[in-house]
């Protein structure tokens, strides 16, 4: 079950990300599940520094940090998506 969690989190955060990111991201679905795990593991890497992974109620820091994260992580990927798969077509 927590692998399933990790995905549907990674999706939603994907998703979100894309959306707030200007302009259109090239990169696949499952590409933006990747993105949005590992910017959510990156936003829970950062409240853990910041001593705010655990409080009472809802944990809307820890949250908005794995947003930034996710942001982060999907913009730079699409870019080196674009650079890979741009590179790919000059090759062949």
């Amino acid at each position: 079950m927590t692998w399933l969690w990790a995905i549907i989190v990674g999706l939603v955060l994907g998703l979100i990300a894309k959306a707030i990111i200007p302009g259109k991201q090239q990169i696949p679905l499952w590409l933006t599940v990747i993105f949005g795990m590992l910017g959510s593991v990156l936003g829970n890497w950062a409240a853990t520094g910041l001593g705010v992974n655990e409080t009472r109620g809802i944990d809307w820091i820890r949250h908005l940090l794995q947003l930034a994260g996710a942001v982060l992580v999907v913009a730079l990927g699409d870019r080196l998506w674009v650079s890979m798969r741009s590179r790919r077509k000059h090759v062949a």
